[in-house]
Protein backbone atom coordinates (compact mmCIF):
# COMPACT_ATOMS: atom_id res chain seq x y z
CA UNK A 1 0.00 0.00 0.00
CA UNK A 2 1.37 3.60 -0.91
CA UNK A 3 -0.31 6.94 -0.46
CA UNK A 4 -0.88 9.23 -3.23
CA UNK A 5 -1.80 12.84 -2.13
CA UNK A 6 -3.27 15.79 -4.04
CA UNK A 7 -4.36 19.18 -3.21
CA UNK A 8 -7.65 20.72 -4.98
CA UNK A 9 -8.40 24.86 -4.51
CA UNK A 10 -12.43 24.67 -6.03
CA UNK A 11 -13.56 27.99 -6.02
CA UNK A 12 -17.97 28.51 -5.66
CA UNK A 13 -19.02 30.93 -7.58
CA UNK A 14 -21.98 33.41 -6.60
CA UNK A 15 -22.10 32.36 -3.40
CA UNK A 16 -25.31 34.98 -2.65
CA UNK A 17 -27.03 33.35 -5.83
CA UNK A 18 -26.68 29.71 -4.96
CA UNK A 19 -27.93 30.93 -0.95
CA UNK A 20 -31.19 32.42 -2.35
CA UNK A 21 -32.38 29.81 -5.27
CA UNK A 22 -31.52 26.54 -3.33
CA UNK A 23 -33.22 25.46 -0.96
CA UNK A 24 -32.31 23.59 2.41
CA UNK A 25 -30.94 20.16 1.39
CA UNK A 26 -30.07 21.33 -1.96
CA UNK A 27 -26.76 21.29 -3.00
CA UNK A 28 -23.62 22.51 -5.40
CA UNK A 29 -21.36 19.47 -6.86
CA UNK A 30 -18.03 20.57 -7.50
CA UNK A 31 -15.81 19.12 -10.61
CA UNK A 32 -14.55 15.99 -10.47
CA UNK A 33 -11.05 15.51 -9.37
CA UNK A 34 -8.73 12.13 -9.54
CA UNK A 35 -7.06 11.02 -6.62
CA UNK A 36 -5.72 7.27 -6.21
CA UNK A 37 -7.62 5.87 -9.14
CA UNK A 38 -10.96 6.67 -8.18
CA UNK A 39 -12.98 10.16 -9.13
CA UNK A 40 -13.79 12.66 -5.97
CA UNK A 41 -16.24 15.35 -5.70
CA UNK A 42 -17.13 18.21 -2.96
CA UNK A 43 -20.60 18.58 -2.38
CA UNK A 44 -21.40 21.85 -0.49
CA UNK A 45 -24.93 22.96 0.97
CA UNK A 46 -25.27 26.25 0.86
CA UNK A 47 -28.78 26.24 2.92
CA UNK A 48 -27.66 23.41 5.13
CA UNK A 49 -28.51 19.72 5.25
CA UNK A 50 -31.61 19.71 7.78
CA UNK A 51 -34.25 21.66 8.77
CA UNK A 52 -32.68 22.33 12.07
CA UNK A 53 -29.47 23.44 10.36
CA UNK A 54 -30.81 25.95 7.60
CA UNK A 55 -27.78 28.63 8.81
CA UNK A 56 -25.05 26.65 8.28
CA UNK A 57 -23.12 25.42 4.89
CA UNK A 58 -21.72 22.29 4.85
CA UNK A 59 -19.22 20.57 2.64
CA UNK A 60 -18.76 16.59 2.13
CA UNK A 61 -16.23 14.65 0.64
CA UNK A 62 -17.84 12.59 -1.89
CA UNK A 63 -16.36 9.21 -3.91
CA UNK A 64 -17.80 9.37 -7.37
CA UNK A 65 -16.37 6.06 -8.43
CA UNK A 66 -19.32 3.21 -8.21
CA UNK A 67 -17.27 0.21 -8.65
CA UNK A 68 -14.93 0.92 -5.46
CA UNK A 69 -14.36 -1.35 -2.63
CA UNK A 70 -12.51 -0.40 0.73
CA UNK A 71 -11.28 2.74 -0.27
CA UNK A 72 -8.77 4.02 2.30
CA UNK A 73 -8.48 8.05 2.40
CA UNK A 74 -8.17 11.15 4.42
CA UNK A 75 -9.70 14.16 4.00
CA UNK A 76 -8.56 17.81 5.03
CA UNK A 77 -10.94 21.07 3.75
CA UNK A 78 -10.34 24.43 4.31
CA UNK A 79 -12.01 27.74 3.40
CA UNK A 80 -8.88 30.24 2.37
CA UNK A 81 -8.39 33.62 3.20
CA UNK A 82 -7.98 36.33 0.96
CA UNK A 83 -3.82 35.52 0.66
CA UNK A 84 -4.79 31.84 0.32
CA UNK A 85 -4.55 30.10 3.35
CA UNK A 86 -6.35 28.25 5.43
CA UNK A 87 -8.48 29.61 7.44
CA UNK A 88 -8.02 27.51 11.15
CA UNK A 89 -11.47 28.58 12.26
CA UNK A 90 -13.11 27.25 8.94
CA UNK A 91 -11.01 24.15 8.17
CA UNK A 92 -11.38 20.50 8.95
CA UNK A 93 -9.34 17.60 8.79
CA UNK A 94 -11.09 13.85 8.82
CA UNK A 95 -9.19 10.68 10.03
CA UNK A 96 -8.36 8.08 7.55
CA UNK A 97 -11.89 5.81 6.79
CA UNK A 98 -12.80 3.88 4.57
CA UNK A 99 -15.49 4.44 1.83
CA UNK A 100 -17.19 1.99 -0.32
CA UNK A 101 -20.60 1.64 -1.68
CA UNK A 102 -23.13 3.03 0.67
CA UNK A 103 -20.54 4.45 2.47
CA UNK A 104 -18.98 7.40 0.48
CA UNK A 105 -19.24 10.33 2.88
CA UNK A 106 -16.98 12.03 5.00
CA UNK A 107 -17.51 14.24 7.60
CA UNK A 108 -18.83 17.63 7.22
CA UNK A 109 -16.89 20.83 7.46
CA UNK A 110 -19.80 23.24 9.11
CA UNK A 111 -19.97 26.63 8.74
CA UNK A 112 -21.97 29.55 10.47
CA UNK A 113 -23.06 31.37 7.09
CA UNK A 114 -23.45 34.30 9.11
CA UNK A 115 -19.89 34.24 10.36
CA UNK A 116 -18.41 33.74 6.99
CA UNK A 117 -20.52 36.49 5.45
CA UNK A 118 -19.20 39.13 8.54
CA UNK A 119 -15.62 37.89 7.54
CA UNK A 120 -13.04 39.12 4.80
CA UNK A 121 -12.75 35.58 3.33
CA UNK A 122 -16.01 35.93 0.70
CA UNK A 123 -13.62 37.51 -2.11
CA UNK A 124 -15.98 38.68 -5.12
CA UNK A 125 -19.09 36.73 -3.95
CA UNK A 126 -16.97 33.79 -3.76
CA UNK A 127 -16.33 30.78 -1.84
CA UNK A 128 -12.74 29.30 -1.91
CA UNK A 129 -11.60 26.48 -0.46
CA UNK A 130 -8.61 24.00 -0.54
CA UNK A 131 -8.95 19.69 0.04
CA UNK A 132 -6.12 17.76 0.36
CA UNK A 133 -6.82 14.16 -0.10
CA UNK A 134 -4.38 11.30 0.58
CA UNK A 135 -5.62 7.89 -1.04
CA UNK A 136 -3.83 4.85 -0.06
CA UNK A 137 -3.63 2.77 -3.01
CA UNK A 138 -2.68 -1.00 -3.35
CA UNK A 139 -0.15 -1.51 -6.22
CA UNK A 140 0.01 -5.24 -7.15
CA UNK A 141 3.48 -6.78 -7.23
CA UNK A 142 4.57 -9.85 -8.95
CA UNK A 143 4.50 -11.69 -5.18
CA UNK A 144 0.86 -11.30 -5.52
CA UNK A 145 -0.02 -13.03 -8.25
CA UNK A 146 2.68 -16.15 -7.83
CA UNK A 147 -0.09 -19.54 -8.04
CA UNK A 148 -0.34 -21.79 -5.09
CA UNK A 149 1.83 -24.21 -4.17
CA UNK A 150 1.44 -27.27 -6.65
CA UNK A 151 4.40 -29.18 -5.23
CA UNK A 152 1.52 -31.87 -3.66
CA UNK A 153 0.39 -32.73 -6.99
CA UNK A 154 4.40 -33.27 -8.79
CA UNK A 155 4.61 -35.59 -5.60
CA UNK A 156 1.49 -37.61 -6.08
CA UNK A 157 2.16 -37.72 -9.36
CA UNK A 158 5.70 -39.03 -8.64
CA UNK A 159 3.81 -41.61 -6.82
CA UNK A 160 1.45 -42.74 -9.55
CA UNK A 161 3.85 -42.97 -12.11
CA UNK A 162 6.40 -44.99 -10.48
CA UNK A 163 8.94 -42.98 -11.68
CA UNK A 164 12.43 -43.69 -10.32
CA UNK A 165 10.59 -45.69 -7.32
CA UNK A 166 13.27 -47.60 -5.37
CA UNK A 167 11.40 -49.50 -3.31
CA UNK A 168 8.85 -51.95 -3.52
CA UNK A 169 5.80 -52.82 -0.21
CA UNK A 170 4.42 -56.23 -0.14
CA UNK A 171 1.42 -55.51 1.64
CA UNK A 172 -1.65 -57.50 2.19
CA UNK A 173 -1.05 -59.72 -1.67
CA UNK A 174 -0.75 -56.54 -3.22
CA UNK A 175 2.65 -54.44 -4.13
CA UNK A 176 3.25 -50.62 -4.52
CA UNK A 177 6.31 -48.80 -5.53
CA UNK A 178 7.73 -45.67 -3.63
CA UNK A 179 10.88 -43.54 -3.16
CA UNK A 180 13.20 -44.18 -0.57
CA UNK A 181 14.54 -40.28 -0.11
CA UNK A 182 10.19 -39.53 0.25
CA UNK A 183 9.13 -42.26 2.78
CA UNK A 184 12.46 -40.81 4.53
CA UNK A 185 11.59 -37.53 4.96
CA UNK A 186 8.18 -37.87 5.98
CA UNK A 187 8.70 -40.48 8.60
CA UNK A 188 11.07 -40.87 11.22
CA UNK A 189 10.63 -44.47 11.62
CA UNK A 190 11.01 -44.87 7.35
CA UNK A 191 14.45 -42.89 7.79
CA UNK A 192 15.17 -45.09 10.35
CA UNK A 193 14.58 -48.48 8.77
CA UNK A 194 15.15 -47.72 4.80
CA UNK A 195 18.36 -45.71 5.65
CA UNK A 196 19.93 -48.29 7.66
CA UNK A 197 19.29 -52.00 7.76
CA UNK A 198 17.19 -52.50 5.28
CA UNK A 199 19.29 -50.32 3.06
CA UNK A 200 20.77 -53.67 1.33
CA UNK A 201 17.92 -56.08 1.25
CA UNK A 202 15.21 -53.72 0.45
CA UNK A 203 16.54 -52.72 -3.19
CA UNK A 204 17.03 -56.47 -3.69
CA UNK A 205 13.14 -57.82 -2.88
CA UNK A 206 9.83 -56.42 -1.60
CA UNK A 207 9.17 -54.82 1.70
CA UNK A 208 7.01 -56.73 3.74
CA UNK A 209 4.36 -54.48 5.89
CA UNK A 210 2.28 -56.76 8.03
CA UNK A 211 -0.54 -56.71 10.05
CA UNK A 212 -1.94 -53.94 7.59
CA UNK A 213 -4.96 -53.96 4.82
CA UNK A 214 -3.82 -52.74 1.54
CA UNK A 215 -6.05 -50.10 1.00
CA UNK A 216 -4.84 -48.44 4.31
CA UNK A 217 -0.98 -48.39 3.40
CA UNK A 218 -2.41 -47.22 0.02
CA UNK A 219 -3.78 -43.97 1.73
CA UNK A 220 -1.21 -44.02 4.17
CA UNK A 221 1.44 -43.66 1.20
CA UNK A 222 -1.06 -41.21 -0.85
CA UNK A 223 -0.69 -38.77 2.69
CA UNK A 224 3.15 -39.04 2.80
CA UNK A 225 3.05 -37.95 -0.60
CA UNK A 226 0.58 -35.07 -0.99
CA UNK A 227 -0.13 -34.43 2.95
CA UNK A 228 -3.86 -35.10 2.39
CA UNK A 229 -6.35 -38.22 2.69
CA UNK A 230 -9.21 -36.94 0.35
CA UNK A 231 -11.14 -39.74 2.04
CA UNK A 232 -11.46 -38.34 5.36
CA UNK A 233 -11.31 -34.43 4.70
CA UNK A 234 -13.76 -34.33 2.87
CA UNK A 235 -16.85 -32.54 4.56
CA UNK A 236 -19.63 -35.13 3.29
CA UNK A 237 -17.98 -38.26 4.37
CA UNK A 238 -19.45 -39.11 7.74
CA UNK A 239 -20.24 -43.04 6.95
CA UNK A 240 -19.28 -45.43 9.25
CA UNK A 241 -16.95 -46.83 6.40
CA UNK A 242 -14.70 -43.67 6.76
CA UNK A 243 -14.90 -43.67 10.72
CA UNK A 244 -13.39 -47.27 10.27
CA UNK A 245 -10.82 -46.07 7.67
CA UNK A 246 -9.77 -43.69 10.37
CA UNK A 247 -9.05 -45.72 12.40
CA UNK A 248 -6.97 -48.15 10.62
CA UNK A 249 -4.85 -45.00 9.18
CA UNK A 250 -4.62 -43.77 13.33
CA UNK A 251 -2.76 -46.59 13.56
CA UNK A 252 -0.86 -46.90 11.17
CA UNK A 253 0.05 -43.31 11.28
CA UNK A 254 1.08 -44.02 15.16
CA UNK A 255 3.17 -47.11 13.93
CA UNK A 256 5.43 -44.86 11.18
CA UNK A 257 5.02 -41.69 13.83
CA UNK A 258 3.51 -39.49 10.70
CA UNK A 259 1.84 -37.06 13.36
CA UNK A 260 -0.22 -34.98 10.95
CA UNK A 261 -2.03 -37.68 9.62
CA UNK A 262 -2.56 -39.44 13.51
CA UNK A 263 -4.50 -35.66 14.33
CA UNK A 264 -6.38 -35.64 11.16
CA UNK A 265 -7.40 -39.28 12.15
CA UNK A 266 -8.14 -38.11 16.06
CA UNK A 267 -10.00 -35.68 14.94
CA UNK A 268 -12.38 -37.68 12.62
CA UNK A 269 -12.82 -39.87 15.18
CA UNK A 270 -13.42 -37.69 17.81
CA UNK A 271 -16.25 -36.03 15.87
CA UNK A 272 -17.77 -38.99 14.61
CA UNK A 273 -18.42 -41.00 18.25
CA UNK A 274 -21.66 -43.19 18.29
CA UNK A 275 -22.89 -45.63 19.93
CA UNK A 276 -22.00 -48.54 17.31
CA UNK A 277 -18.31 -47.26 17.38
CA UNK A 278 -17.32 -45.45 20.33
CA UNK A 279 -16.45 -49.21 22.25
CA UNK A 280 -13.96 -49.68 19.16
CA UNK A 281 -12.95 -46.33 19.03
CA UNK A 282 -12.36 -46.16 23.21
CA UNK A 283 -10.13 -49.51 22.52
CA UNK A 284 -8.19 -48.00 19.96
CA UNK A 285 -7.56 -45.03 21.93
CA UNK A 286 -6.38 -47.02 25.04
CA UNK A 287 -4.35 -49.60 23.28
CA UNK A 288 -2.34 -46.73 21.24
CA UNK A 289 -2.25 -43.88 24.00
CA UNK A 290 -4.67 -41.46 21.74
CA UNK A 291 -5.63 -39.32 24.73
CA UNK A 292 -7.65 -36.96 22.78
CA UNK A 293 -9.82 -39.70 21.62
CA UNK A 294 -9.85 -41.45 24.92
CA UNK A 295 -10.93 -38.21 26.85
CA UNK A 296 -14.12 -37.53 23.59
CA UNK A 297 -15.26 -41.40 24.25
CA UNK A 298 -15.45 -41.49 27.95
CA UNK A 299 -17.23 -38.24 27.95
CA UNK A 300 -19.37 -39.54 25.27
CA UNK A 301 -20.41 -42.71 27.62
CA UNK A 302 -20.43 -40.41 30.71
CA UNK A 303 -24.14 -39.98 29.89
CA UNK A 304 -26.01 -43.94 31.01
CA UNK A 305 -27.98 -44.18 27.67
CA UNK A 306 -24.88 -44.09 25.79
CA UNK A 307 -23.22 -46.33 28.32
CA UNK A 308 -26.46 -48.64 27.76
CA UNK A 309 -26.10 -48.58 24.09
CA UNK A 310 -21.91 -49.15 24.08
CA UNK A 311 -23.17 -52.63 25.79
CA UNK A 312 -25.20 -53.60 23.41
CA UNK A 313 -22.82 -52.74 20.49
CA UNK A 314 -20.63 -55.43 18.70
CA UNK A 315 -17.35 -53.89 20.15
CA UNK A 316 -18.09 -54.50 23.88
CA UNK A 317 -16.95 -57.69 24.05
CA UNK A 318 -13.63 -56.41 22.39
CA UNK A 319 -13.43 -53.57 24.85
CA UNK A 320 -14.21 -55.66 27.57
CA UNK A 321 -11.37 -58.22 27.06
CA UNK A 322 -8.35 -56.22 25.45
CA UNK A 323 -8.88 -52.75 28.10
CA UNK A 324 -10.78 -53.79 30.69
CA UNK A 325 -8.83 -51.19 32.62
CA UNK A 326 -10.59 -48.69 30.53
CA UNK A 327 -14.14 -49.69 31.70
CA UNK A 328 -13.36 -49.66 35.64
CA UNK A 329 -12.28 -46.00 34.63
CA UNK A 330 -15.00 -45.41 32.92
CA UNK A 331 -17.49 -47.18 35.60
CA UNK A 332 -15.63 -45.41 38.64
CA UNK A 333 -16.23 -42.05 37.00
CA UNK A 334 -19.75 -42.84 36.42
CA UNK A 335 -19.91 -43.15 40.36
CA UNK A 336 -21.30 -39.84 42.29
CA UNK A 337 -18.18 -37.84 44.04
CA UNK A 338 -19.40 -38.70 47.74
CA UNK A 339 -18.91 -42.45 46.84
CA UNK A 340 -15.59 -42.17 47.26
CA UNK A 341 -14.50 -45.04 48.63
CA UNK A 342 -16.29 -46.99 46.15
CA UNK A 343 -14.38 -45.13 43.49
CA UNK A 344 -11.27 -46.46 45.45
CA UNK A 345 -12.35 -50.25 45.21
CA UNK A 346 -13.31 -50.38 41.89
CA UNK A 347 -9.99 -48.68 40.52
CA UNK A 348 -7.61 -51.06 43.09
CA UNK A 349 -9.82 -54.34 41.38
Amino acid sequence: MVSEERSFVLKFDGYSRAKALLNNGQLVISTPFSVGGHKWTVRYYPNGVLKNYAEFIFLYLHLESADAEDVKAKFSVSVLDKNGEPVPSYSRTNPMRTFSEGSVWSSALVIKKADLEASWHLRDDCLTIRCDLPVMKEIKSEETRVAPSDLHQHLGDLLKNKDAADLVFQVGGQRFSAHRCVLAARSSVFKAELLSAMKESSAASPIEIRDMEADVFKSLLHFIYTDSVPLLETACNKGETDVVMAGHLLVAADRFNIVRLKQICEEKLGNHIDSNMVATSLALAEQHGFHRLKEACLQFLASLSNFDAMVASDGYEHLKSSCPSVLKELIARMIPSEFKSANDVIMAI
